[in-house]
């Protein structure tokens, strides 16, 4: 990309002459349109000569012209008054820009500093300045370097040198940091989309993070991305209950690992709007370790994949979830030293997921009854 490409490009205003003549011309033709339209209502066949011009017909024609000139006038200020208010909205945008850009420096500059209440600051700093940005973009470039942080280097307690009392205390600190700025998307992501601090129909970028917890319950990721792609969930507890995934490509897991805590999914809605597009993508995950938790999730539509997933050493739990269509995937699934539970799940049966008939359930998954007669 060019330096010109990424200049920001300004307000952007037809010539006054140009604009004029514009409205001029639009101005004639509306007037036209109107006589006719009038003339033709009234039915008027011909116009009525006159052989000899009256100090009545005259006074008519002066007040006709000053009436021209004065509609002129008018039009010329309203051309000018519009194009002096965008002027003036161009640089009210212009100079809250600029003040949002110098606190976002400010901010940013927060989240490097070694104190852990500085950083905490500069969470909560860039929050705010979402919600106060003056443009779409600039609330999403805020949104980009919360996510961001979260990406950032991590590593969990258990990995921690034995008996080293600063390198926890730097853990704990880190932790505290980056569970508040989950804890800040959450918030902005469980309001109403029409609130104007709701986050809703923006993107998340989590890929390859490492979660050892943290609450994304009743977050609605609608309208953006939410990539959770070749992430960790490594320990503690993360929890998505209630949280609602709905439309293209709202939700990706594609790759994750789920090898150790406990990664709640209880009561979450999959709700897709475009048909064969993939709505929340688990393909390639891996579940290795620790508990993970499907139990009532609803998924009403679009594509849930879980191609090739492999279920080794966890336990999944997919009791009493809801299955509407069959555009959920299970084909090519490893389920060694797993437990997939669905008992009491209702609906359709996911595809791929029963073997063909006659042919054994893979051992650890359990299905209801009712699907074991499915074809």
């Amino acid at each position: 990309m060019t330096a010109n490409s990424r200049r920001p490009r300004g307000l952007r205003l037809w010539p006054v002459g140009t604009a004029l003549a514009l409205t001029f011309t639009a101005a004639i033709a509306v007037a036209a349109t109107a006589f006719f339209i009038g003339w033709d209502l009234l039915g008027a066949r011909s116009l009525k000569p006159e052989r000899q011009l009256t100090s009545s017909t005259l006074f008519d024609l002066v007040k006709l012209s000053f009436g021209v000139v004065a509609g002129a006038g008018a039009l010329v200020a309203l051309v000018v008054a519009y194009r002096r208010q965008r002027v003036d909205e161009d640089g009210a945008l212009r100079e809250s820009t600029r003040l949002h850009t110098e606190r976002f420096t400010t901010a940013v500059s927060q989240l490097g500093d070694e104190s852990a209440a500085v950083r905490l600051g500069g969470v909560h700093a860039l929050a705010g300045l979402a919600d106060d940005a003056p443009t779409r973009a600039l609330r999403q470039t805020c949104i980009d370097v919360l996510c961001a942080y979260v990406r950032l280097p991590y590593t969990l307690e258990a990995h921690l040198p034995t008996g080293d009392i600063a390198a926890r205390h730097a853990y704990v600190s880190l932790r505290e940091v980056r569970h508040t700025v989950i804890r800040l998307i959450r918030d902005h992501l469980q309001l109403d989309a029409d609130h104007p601090r709701s986050w809703g129909g923006h993107d998340f970028d989590f890929t390859g993070a490492v979660f050892d917890g943290g609450d994304f319950g009743g977050a609605k990721f609608h309208g953006g991305t939410a990539d959770f792609s070749r992430v960790s969930f490594a320990a503690g507890h993360v929890s998505f209950t209630f949280a609602s995934f709905a439309g293209d490509g709202s939700g990706n897991f594609r790759g994750a690992s789920f090898d150790g805590g406990t990664v709640s999914f209880s009561h979450t809605t999959f709700d897709g709007t475009i048909f064969d597009e993939v709505t929340v993508d688990f393909r390639g995950a891996s579940f290795t370790g620790g508990t993970v938790n499907f139990r009532g999730a609803s998924f009403t539509g679009g594509m849930i994949n879980f191609d090739g997933v492999s279920f080794e050493g966890s336990a999944v739990d997919f009791r009493e979830a809801y299955f509407s269509s069959r555009t959920v995937r299970f084909f090519r699934v490893d389920f060694r030293a797993g437990a997939v539970d669905f008992s009491g799940a209702r609906g359709t049966v996911p595809n791929g997921l029963v073997p063909p008939s006659g042919a054994p359930l893979p051992a650890g998954l359990t299905i209801p009854p009712a699907w074991h007669q499915t074809p």
